[in-house]
């Protein structure tokens, strides 16, 4: 993995809306990342890390691989989220796990759309 100066919440937020139907807005401390009113992403209060939904098996090798960007949080059925430490990560990386996490949460009519 190649990383950079890492990436702002801001640029983080802006890599997840320019994702067809995804919106953003408070959800209590957070700020979540919805497709379809789902959310598959929650800006951390401070604004230092993201978390997205991704496979139990990508979250463990991403952890696995780089746990001083990437750690493990709640898990929810098949799904395990991925906290990202946005100072650590790459933008390209980033926005490889947020497409993921949006496409695990999007309807098939937008994943389709998006090749």
């Amino acid at each position: 993995m190649t990383h950079s100066s890492g990436v702002t919440a801001d640029e983080a937020l802006a890599v997840a809306l320019a994702l067809p139907g995804v919106s953003s807005q408070p959800s209590g401390d957070y700020t979540a990342v919805r497709v379809s009113r789902r959310g598959f992403g929650y800006l951390v209060p401070d604004g230092t890390g993201l978390m997205v939904k991704a496979t139990l098996d990508e979250q463990a090798a991403w952890v696995a691989e780089d746990p001083g960007t990437y750690s493990a949080t709640h898990t929810s059925g098949r799904y395990g989220w991925i906290m990202v430490r946005l100072a650590k990560v790459g933008r390209e990386e980033l926005s490889e796990l947020i497409t993921e996490g949006w496409r695990l949460t999007a309807p098939a009519r937008l994943t389709r759309s998006a090749g």
